[in-house]
């Protein structure tokens, strides 16, 4: 379970300006910075980002947060996740690694495997045994010359015990050798796992050391010709990529990627210029894979697989993904049952090109392949082929796809699509990991083992809040996404650097907001500009406290937060004051970060703080006076003598001070 302190740590520890920079330009304006928003096509910059509150927001589409809501939102993940993203990141040791006690801390295996993949990539340049120059000889033989060894880390193990003795010379225990994977345990004594073999290292997302692929060199009989790290405490083969580090900024820029079988494939596609190609690590292709891509918003996936039978496998794993995803499939099969390296060597990328644009939908592939040759005038050939292709579609008997691809199914064989339909719902569901692997041409040739198992979809994460969520005064959670719009020019943000008024009026409303009254809307509206001037100002805000404690809050979650926000010690920063209100209600860093009162020119700060200031007072008066009628009708005739002369007074009171405030609240708009 990871910690509050941890979720501390974490927050402060991370620049958010240099994380959104990563794929935003962001332009400074005063203490804030300005882009187009990378959650939706704009040409106008929306996009805020304020390091003194560590909250971004954007005016186009009402999404906002904190660090961990922007890379939820980003990278795809849940809230856990992204806190351990994070940690990642900023070489954080979370509580739930430390006391865990289930082997060394992460970044200490890291470290190792680093240290590991710097010992092979010697071995293969400098050492002169037999062994490593054959290893050479491999990897020139597929046009690998040293540049492209050094580029990706190859290496060359030697075993004997030889890379035990080089990291306990450098520090490492025996028992983190281990955990790294890098050896076995025999009788209480390391030994090297990866023997006269040719190494590929694996890395994360973040460019990091986690894992080997090791391959042999030439052919020998009963040796598995890959062997690949088993699941550590840093890796899993079955939510990693081979090379989605350096293919994950194509994918994004092009909304493209390319999926391969081996490592060599990758390798060579990159040299090439196909800089958006991966592939799966010893285990067949899988959602977490998919999902994965999604996270640099990936729109159409290129399953390039070999032409044997075993890419014909390959491509039949993936159909259970089409209704899983928003990106379309797509499949390439090379001429002459080449693979992706093979046909570079031959022909060069200038034409695979054209072959890659020309890529056919993964199912009108599967179709084509698992038909062909069959002659379906023969009744029984055809109820043979409906019961291999049901095992086929199998995984998508609950889709709604399914009518689409039992209706081609039956034309196709001539029979009714109510029998197709049937047939696939009858069909017992394989899973991707139960097909025998495949010639061992790459990172999935690797032999299965123990470790293998069925991964079984994890249910959705129940958010801790739900839009349409009733508050106080029947405000739900709904409204705080719409965009604050005022008639106040001092309010807006200059063209420049954020949306004008008329582009934030745009912005999606909430149909529970637009059901509340003028009146109201304005008052949740005000309260959130409250907050967020407490956020990014707390020193200025809190000589007000008096008076914003006399405040009815429409929002139960608006008066926890400013209760929290004000309890914060003098002095304290923006960012404290924002994990103040954090601290009582998580959603707070969404609620905080879209202020706008205090951004415009025209106006005194001060002078805007008492417009906010009065808006919200206006706002909690007319509240309670309608609360006040509510409780009047509510008496019986026999004590209209006793509470309801108070009320009436107090109601009496609030109306002059509503006259009041309208009246000042006028004056100030007309100046």
């Amino acid at each position: 379970m990871i910690t509050d302190e941890d979720k501390e740590r974490v927050r402060q520890a991370t620049d958010l300006v240099a994380l959104v920079s990563e794929t935003v330009e962001l332009r400074q304006r005063g203490q804030e910075f300005w882009g187009c928003c990378p959650f939706h096509g704009e040409k106008n910059p929306s996009f805020k980002v304020n390091p003194n509150t560590g909250l971004w927001h954007c005016f186009g589409c009402g999404e906002g947060g904190d660090v961990f809501s922007y890379v939820q939102k980003r990278e795809n993940l849940e809230f856990p996740d992204a806190i351990r993203y994070l940690a990642d990141r900023a070489g954080i040791e979370l509580a739930e690694e430390r006391g865990g006690q289930r082997g060394p801390r992460r970044n200490r295996l890291i470290e190792c495997l680093t240290e590991a993949e710097s010992f092979y990539s010697t071995m293969l340049m400098r050492s002169r045994s037999e062994g490593a120059a054959q290893a050479r000889a491999y990897f020139a033989g597929r046009g690998f010359g040293s540049d492209v060894c050094r580029r990706w880390g190859l290496g060359y193990a030697p075993g004997r015990g030889a890379l035990v003795a080089h990291l306990r010379q450098k520090g490492f225990s025996a028992r983190e050798i281990v955990a790294a994977d890098l050896a076995v345990d025999r009788s209480g004594r390391p030994s090297d796992r990866f023997y006269e073999r040719v190494m590929f290292p694996i890395h994360d997302e973040l460019g990091r050391t986690i894992a080997f692929g090791g391959r042999i060199m030439g052919k020998k009989k009963d040796v598995a010709k890959y062997v690949n790290t088993r699941d550590t405490a840093v890796f899993n083969k079955g939510k990693h990529l081979f090379a989605y580090d350096r293919a994950k900024q194509t994918m994004a820029a092009t909304g493209q990627a390319i999926v391969c079988e081996g490592y060599t494939d990758v390798i060579a596609m990159h040299e090439a210029g196909f800089t958006n190609a991966v592939a799966a690590l010893g285990t067949a292709f899988r959602l977490d894979h998919v999902k994965l891509m999604e996270r640099q918003r990936v729109h159409r996936i290129t399953c390039m697989f070999d032409g044997d039978a075993a890419g014909q496998r390959a491509a039949e794993r993936a159909v259970r993904y089409i209704d899983k995803t928003t990106a379309e499939f797509r499949c390439v099969v090379l001429p002459n049952d080449m693979d992706p390296m093979e046909f570079l060597a031959a022909r060069g990328a200038d034409e695979l090109r054209p072959i890659l644009e020309a890529a056919e939908p993964l199912m009108d592939f599967v179709f084509a392949k698992r038909l062909e040759g069959l002659d379906l005038s023969v009744p029984g050939r055809r109820v043979a082929a409906l019961k291999d292709m049901a095992s086929l579609l199998a995984p998508l008997k609950h889709s709604v796809l399914l009518d689409e691809y039992a209706t081609r199914l039956a034309d196709t064989l001539g029979l009714e699509v109510e029998d197709a339909k049937r047939a696939i719902r009858e069909a017992p569901v394989q899973d991707a990991d139960d097909e025998r692997p495949r010639r061992g041409g790459g990172p999935q040739g690797a032999a299965r083992g123990s470790g293998a198992r069925r991964q079984a979809a994890a249910p959705a994460r129940k958010p801790r809040a739900q839009a349409g969520s009733s508050w106080d005064d029947g405000v739900p959670m709904d409204a705080y996404d719409a965009v604050p719009v005022t008639e106040d020019g001092g309010w807006d943000v200059p063209p420049e650097y954020g949306a004008p008024l008329e582009a934030a009026s745009a912005a999606p409303v909430s149909p529970r907001l637009e059901s509340l009254s003028a009146d109201e809307r304005l008052q949740v509206f005000s309260e959130r500009e409250l907050l967020c001037a407490l956020a990014a100002r707390p020193d200025e805000v809190r000589p007000y406290a008096d008076r914003i404690a006399s405040f009815s809050w429409t929002d139960s979650r608006h008066e926890a937060m400013a209760w929290a926000m004000l309890s914060a010690p003098e002095g304290s920063s923006p960012a404290e004051v924002v994990a103040a209100a954090a601290g009582v209600v998580p959603e707070a860093p969404s609620i905080l970060s879209g202020g706008r009162a205090l951004e415009g020119r025209e106006m005194p700060d001060e002078r805007k703080l008492s417009v906010v200031m009065d808006t919200v007072e206006l706002g909690s008066c007319r509240r309670r006076i309608r609360q006040i009628r509510v409780r009047l009708r509510s008496l019986s005739k026999g004590a209209l003598d006793g509470e309801s002369e108070g009320l009436f007074e107090e109601a009496t009171s609030l109306q002059l001070r509503v006259n009041e405030l309208v009246r000042k609240l006028s004056s100030s708009s007309n100046d």
